[in-house]
């Protein structure tokens, strides 16, 4: 498995090495070792997300509070996916920035966010299955999340917004501005 880090320090693409023949393929979709070595340190995945969603549905821009903030590994099972990672850090030099990644069932990519960022994705095929891993139980009273519209942040999302389905809890959330986020 390849990786690096992306422009935001903590964040890392890793791309696996797939195997395909005749019979359809194989590969490695985590392997602790390789994620600490590319981290620095050793980090215990707690639970496995999936979700399912079709084109143009926006999840996001979520994350979650101390003592329940959470590193994520994002992967894409099927379809494809814009995914953005956010630095909602406010002692970091890179605070507001974001990065985004094409994230499909093709490439096998996958980002790692580590805590202290927000994460949302926009599917851009028919429908995708998202999967990710988290270091830390989902906890509602230390959910939040930043408005994926939000014109501080100004997020270049591939869809227009006529395209763009949000459930309700998203369409409500603040801007970055108004948000309570890590220190």
């Amino acid at each position: 498995m390849r990786y690096f880090e992306t422009e935001l320090k903590g964040v890392f693409i890793f791309e696996p090495n797939v195997f395909e023949d005749e019979r359809g393929y194989f590969f490695e979709s985590f392997r602790k070792s390789i994620v600490a070595e590319a981290l620095g340190y050793d980090i215990d995945f707690v639970q496995d997300n999936e979700s399912k969603s079709c084109r143009g549905v926006l999840r996001g821009i979520h994350y979650q509070l101390p003592p329940f903030a959470q590193s994520k590994l994002v992967r894409v099972v099927k379809g494809k996916i814009w995914d953005v990672a956010v630095d909602l850090r406010r002692s970091s030099p890179n605070f507001g920035r974001w990065i985004g990644v094409i994230l499909d069932d093709e490439s096998k990519r996958q980002i790692f966010i580590p805590r202290g960022f927000g994460h949302g994705f926009v599917v851009l095929s028919d429908e995708a299955i998202v999967a990710y891993k988290v270091d830390n139980y989902y906890s509602r009273e230390h959910d939040r999340g930043i408005f994926y519209a939000d014109e501080g942040l100004n997020i270049d999302w591939p869809l227009e917004k006529a395209e763009i389905i949000l459930s309700n809890k998203d369409a409500g959330l603040p801007l970055l501005r108004d948000a309570e986020v890590f220190e």
